[in-house]
């Protein structure tokens, strides 16, 4: 039995496979409606259309709008032809639509024909367009187009809407038919025939109207005619008013319904026309309340297309509540009945051969895990129903349909409709009708029914291939497949899914086909037609194979490809740049691949070496290459990367069989090369093909990473030069169990820290006072690290170097130790803490006395003080320095001290020196207030001694001091003693007052002439002057209270006669105040000024002073005495009696004056008359000139 003789009806019959909106002719519709398959899908979309069409017939409604929906291919545009015909009632060889539907039992459900009946019933105009077909040019406003075809359908002007207004007016005062016989009476033809001409005849149009009187006049007429190139233009309330009234006109509840196909296609992304859809069928709804409807076509659902970015578009959603949706599914089951109904004994046969080949189908037919599911055959019938089909081509049909329509690959009759599922399964099943039974369908079968629908982008590659003599038939068929699976999501072109779509027997050896593709493929991609990338194939345009060219042609040299390959390694499958060891400990290590480090040199003390096949091995110990064809291959380069392990202190991880992950690095590489240098340079199309190339760079990527995963899986790993044998696991945990191993080997010191000290363990160190003496620390914690740092910093200071701390942390995170900081800072801090290192700080020493303990966690764990800090071992001190520094401060400080102990006596000592250096302070300040005191020297020595020795931070500088100069603080010691005893105690009094006396001695002696209290100050002086006066002090107190009685009986007979003086002044000034009035004014303060002077006269200690008083009262006498004047005058009061009033008269002068004034002297030596003369005629002189401006002189003498 062959093909052909197996279905119901000649597979090979004339089918309109594609049903176009625009074929009228009676045969086609007979067809259409004969044929027609009500599957069970269409079935409830009948029953919902003519559910809700009813209500618009039966009530008022403003639900009138349909959307039609389904993937390309799916039957939409017959289903929307099938309901024009049942609206329209169409009549087709004496039956109507409905007859095919009732009468042949496509649909059995009373109801859906009920509603059917009553809409084919009811009056209506059908309006039928593809609406790409109908609009003018692209874009063109939904609105126009649906008045150009409702203008058609009443017969009325489609290319000037200005003419079909003149036609409607007409039409509707009873004109028109009487119009039309008038023109073709002034013209000869008929109106529809010269309407498109209206230019040219309107002087005949103009004629006509005025002669029917539509126009009152001619010149009227003409007005109109001059408008008719003006633009014209309708509002879609006037389309949606024009409409209604047309329906009333009508009467006997007329509709109009407006089928249009394609609209998704039409409207695209552009959201002014799907605003114009939305108000057109709003205002519609809302005038007409559904007498006219509207049913639309589109490949989108209308949820789908709503979503254009910046609009709401949601009232459309309210206009459509009609939705029926089309699926793959229909069109399985109308090709199913339509095409591929079998005979009865085709059936049986068909059923009985899947039954003896059903396990054999299984295995044959089967597609890679990541693949979408694809339909099988379930059954014997199922397989009887689709033969020689495989269910899984309905729906990847479908798709390929699509995403070639998508992507702009099938020209402009696919796009309009011309391939229909239906036709491409008929053409395909044709082609085989006359093979035999066992035959199945090969997927690049249904490419010949396209070819001539394909545009020249793909199809020539396709004509090309055929030409290359390079390639055979068979590689045409693979190269087919792989151009319409291109675009399709839904299927992945590896070689196991190739293998499937190209089946094409019941008994076909998978095995051998699948290696025939291979071969193909091979060629295909040698000459550049197809595009491997990894497992999968791309069919390559005419473009794409020039840019693939391109790629093939950019330079990648081995360090880019090692340089990605260590990126994906040691970025993406292995990130971590430090081991980690422990919680604790992390350590760095460098990452190479081959030769290659990444970044620049890394320095860490173990790295992770990748070993590739572009790497030639060396033999590390004879340094000679190395020949790795020979038959010991496999022992020699274990050798080789032993050495290698070894001497590196790596980890060795060897990938073989790398080659293809390092050929796709290339490829990834090449491509970005290519698409940085071109991509601002590429057409439109060109640049879809570098998102493609961007799409093949990510996949590559995660290709690349699985297969290094895999590679780094199964690879050798060598450490320390050992194979070391860690199982098969991921490449993470595999990485980290070989430097687990590595670094037990090159941090073998690790283990002296036996703790994990924080920082305040470090700070407790540094306040402990009870840690062990150094040399004793075998049973602390971490005793082996501890000794272990002291030996070092002891080998640096022998050979005259202090390490810094930062040198210490460098030294000590290194191998063999690997420490981390907070270890070697606690390590230090422990030293220090023992007293067996010093820590130095601009080359001072830090010590617990001059910093406190924060502060020197500070300079151990900073970073800022790590340079600045440096390390010092501390040495041991001799005991002779020992008992030296014992001696001072038994005999300087008197303090007895049995430690021996050198920092603790150091500490005391210095100590003890501030206080002496704070009492010294203390008494320089008395050497300022009285320079006589004794031991100024001692306490200046003493003061650069103690201030010597407290500035000293180097215990072994402070030992070597205090010996060197043992004999200067002893020797001063005593003496010392005897200062401080003087200033603490009564002496500094007692020694005072002596000063005082001689002081007042010096002031006094030109008028002393008393022999014994000169005696008496020599004394004084003697005592006072000796450099080490303390123990004649003793002496003073006596020397002084006689001193004190001869000066002050000597200071009484000097006062004695002044102090009479002053009271006899006293009295005269208080005689010259002779009224109450002067009195009143001056008596009080006059007595007081003169009370003061009495004081100053007992008061005082010096002769000078006392002799100095008689004048000071003589100048006071005369100052009394000019207030009292000068009060007289200025209140006119001379006398002591208050008169009557009298005539003012000239005012007497008076002046006081002092004899020694007049004489200008204080003393006169007279040695004869001749002298008194001198000096009695000098004071003649003197006092007659005072005369001449004064009219009385007042002369104290």
């Amino acid at each position: 039995m062959n093909i052909s003789q197996m279905f119901e009806k000649q597979i090979d019959r004339d089918i309109k496979g594609v049903i176009k909106v625009g074929q009228h002719d009676q045969e086609n519709i007979y067809q259409e409606l004969n044929e027609y398959v009500v599957t069970n899908e269409l079935s409830k979309h009948f029953r919902e259309f003519f559910e809700n069409y009813r209500k618009g017939i039966e009530a008022p409604t403003d639900d009138m709008g349909v959307w039609i929906s389904g993937f390309f291919g799916s039957g939409k545009s017959h289903f929307l032809k099938i309901l024009s015909y049942i609206l329209e009632n169409k009549e087709v060889k004496g039956r109507n639509a409905i007859d095919f539907f009732k009468e042949d039992n496509k649909i059995d459900d009373a109801l859906i024909i009920a509603d059917m009946s009553l809409a084919e019933n009811v009056s209506t105009d059908v309006i039928l367009f593809n609406i790409d077909s109908k609009a003018e040019y692209s874009n063109e406003p939904i609105l126009n187009v649906f008045l150009r075809v409702f203008n058609q359908m009443q017969g009325f002007c489609v290319e000037s809407p200005f003419l079909a207004d003149l036609e409607r007016n007409l039409t509707k005062k009873d004109l028109f038919i009487k119009f039309k016989i008038k023109f073709k009476e002034d013209n000869g033809d008929e109106w529809e025939n010269k309407r498109s001409e209206f230019i040219f005849i309107q002087d005949e149009v103009i004629k006509s109207l005025v002669d029917i009187e539509f126009f009152s006049s001619i010149d009227a007429a003409k007005n109109w005619a001059g408008k008719v190139n003006e633009d014209y233009s309708i509002s879609i309330e006037k389309f949606a008013t024009l409409v209604k009234e047309y329906c009333d006109s009508k009467g006997d509840n007329h509709h109009v319904v407006f089928l249009v196909d394609e609209i998704g296609q039409y409207i695209g992304d552009n959201s002014k026309l799907m605003l114009n859809l939305q108000t057109v069928t709003e205002d519609l709804g809302v005038m007409c309340q559904g007498k006219a409807w509207i049913i639309v076509t589109s490949q989108q659902d209308i949820d789908s297309l709503m979503k254009v970015p910046g609009n709401d578009f949601s009232k459309i959603q309210g206009r459509f509540k009609t939705r029926l949706s089309l699926s793959s599914a229909n069109v399985d089951e109308v090709i199913r009945k339509r095409i591929l109904a079998k005979n009865p004994t085709a059936t049986q046969t068909l059923e009985a051969l899947y039954e003896e080949k059903e396990a054999i189908l299984k295995n044959l037919i089967s597609f890679s895990s990541d693949t979408a599911e694809k339909k099988m055959y379930s059954n014997s019938k199922d397989f009887a129903a689709v033969y020689p089909f495989i269910p899984y081509q309905f729906n990847l049909l479908g798709n390929v349909l699509t995403s070639i329509r998508e992507h702009g690959a099938s020209g402009k009759h696919l796009a309009e409709g011309e391939r229909s599922m239906l036709a491409l399964f008929q053409e395909s099943a044709i082609s085989l009708m006359d093979k035999e039974l066992g035959i199945l369908m090969p997927f690049n079968i249904f490419y010949n029914a396209l070819d001539k629908f394909i545009d020249h982008t793909h199809r020539s590659v396709i004509v090309k291939a055929m030409d290359n003599q390079f390639l055979d038939e068979f590689d045409v068929e693979v190269l087919k497949v792989l151009f319409m699976i291109k675009y399709v999501k839904e299927i992945k072109a590896n070689q196991e899914n190739l293998t499937t779509l190209m089946v094409s027997d019941i008994d076909e050896d998978r095995v051998l086909l699948r290696e025939k593709i291979e071969k193909s493929l091979k060629r295909l991609v040698g000459q550049t037609l197809v595009q491997k990338n990894g497992d999968i194939y791309s069919f390559l345009t005419n473009e794409e194979q020039e840019i693939t060219i391109a790629i093939k042609h950019e330079h990648v040299d081995t360090g880019e490809t090692l340089n990605e390959a260590s990126n994906v390694i040691f970025e993406d499958i292995f990130p971590d740049k430090k081991y980690r060891h422990s919680t604790r400990y992390n350590f760095p290590f460098n990452q190479v691949i081959d030769d290659q480090y990444r970044g620049n040199r890394q320095s860490a003390d173990i790295g992770v070496r990748i070993i590739t096949s572009y790497h030639e091995l060396k033999d590390s110990i004879e340094g000679s290459q190395t020949v790795l064809s020979e038959q010991s291959q496999r022992e020699k380069t274990s050798t080789i990367l032993r050495g290698l392990s070894d001497n590196n202190n790596e980890v060795i991880i060897h990938l073989t069989d790398d080659m293809t992950v390092l050929d796709e690095i290339e490829e990834l590489l090449q491509i970005n090369k290519y698409l940085t240098k071109h991509s601002a340079e590429l057409s439109q199309r060109s640049k879809t093909i570098l998102i493609a190339k961007q799409q093949e760079v990510s996949e590559k990527r995660e290709r690349i990473k699985l297969f290094l995963e895999e590679a780094l899986k199964h690879a050798d790993i060598y450490v320390k030069g050992d194979k070391v044998d860690i199982k098969e696991k991921n490449p993470t945990d595999r990485i980290n169990d070989a430097l687990n191993k590595l670094v037990k080997k090159i941090y073998h010191k690790l283990h002296y820290m036996k703790t994990a000290p924080v920082k305040s363990d470090i700070i407790n160190i540094l306040r402990d006072t009870s840690q062990e003496k150094f040399g004793k620390s075998d049973n602390v914690d971490n005793h082996l690290a501890i000794d272990d740092l002291d030996r070092y910093i002891e080998q640096e200071t022998n050979v005259h170097s202090k390490p810094s701390i930062k040198a210490i942390l460098n030294r000590y995170n290194r191998a063999p130790y690997g420490f981390v900081d907070l270890d070697i800072e606690w390590l230090i801090a422990t030293l220090f803490a023992q007293k067996r290192i010093y820590l130095v700080k601009n080359a001072q020493n830090i010590s617990l006395k001059t910093n406190s303990a924060e502060d020197i966690l500070k300079f151990i764990t900073e970073r800022k003080f790590q340079d600045k800090i440096l390390i010092d071992k501390k040495q041991d001190t001799k005991p002779r320095q020992i008992k030296d520094v014992k001696e001072v401060l038994r005999d300087f400080f008197d303090v007895v001290h049995t430690t021996d102990d050198d920092e603790a006596l150091m500490e005391l000592f210095q100590d003890k020196s501030i206080i002496r250096l704070n009492q010294i302070k203390d008494i320089s300040l008395e050497y300022k207030i009285e320079e006589r005191y004794p031991g100024k020297l001692v306490i200046e020595e003493s003061k650069d001694l103690l201030r010597d020795v407290t500035a000293i931070n180097s215990l072994n500088q402070f030992f070597d001091f205090v010996s060197e100069h043992r004999e200067d603080f002893l020797g001063i010691a005593e003496e010392f003693e005897s200062v401080l005893n003087f200033f603490e105690g009564t002496q500094k009094d007692i020694f005072k007052k002596a000063c005082e006396a001689t002081d007042l001695y010096n002031k006094n002696k030109n008028f002393i002439k008393d022999a014994e209290l000169k005696k008496i100050d020599g004394q004084l002086k003697d005592i006072i002057e000796m450099p080490s006066p303390f123990s004649h002090i003793h002496e003073l107190p006596e020397l002084y209270d006689n001193f004190d009685n001869l000066h002050q009986t000597i200071l009484e007979n000097e006062s004695e006669p002044i102090k009479q003086s002053i009271d006899t002044d006293l009295n005269h000034v208080v005689e010259e105040l002779d009224s109450e009035e002067l009195k009143e004014e001056f008596e009080e303060t006059f007595k007081q000024r003169f009370h003061e002077l009495l004081d100053k006269l007992i008061n005082s200690q010096e002769i000078s002073v006392i002799k100095g008083i008689r004048e000071e009262s003589n100048n006071l006498v005369i100052g009394c005495l000019s207030e009292v004047d000068k009060f007289r005058v200025e209140t006119g009061n001379e006398g002591g009696e208050v008169t009557s009033p009298t005539p003012p008269r000239p005012q007497k002068k008076k002046k006081y004056l002092n004899i020694k004034t007049i004489s200008h002297t204080t003393r006169v030596s007279i040695k004869n008359e001749d002298d008194i003369d001198y000096f009695v005629e000098n004071l003649r002189k003197e006092l007659k000139k005072e005369l001449e401006d004064n009219d009385e002189i007042d002369l104290s003498i």
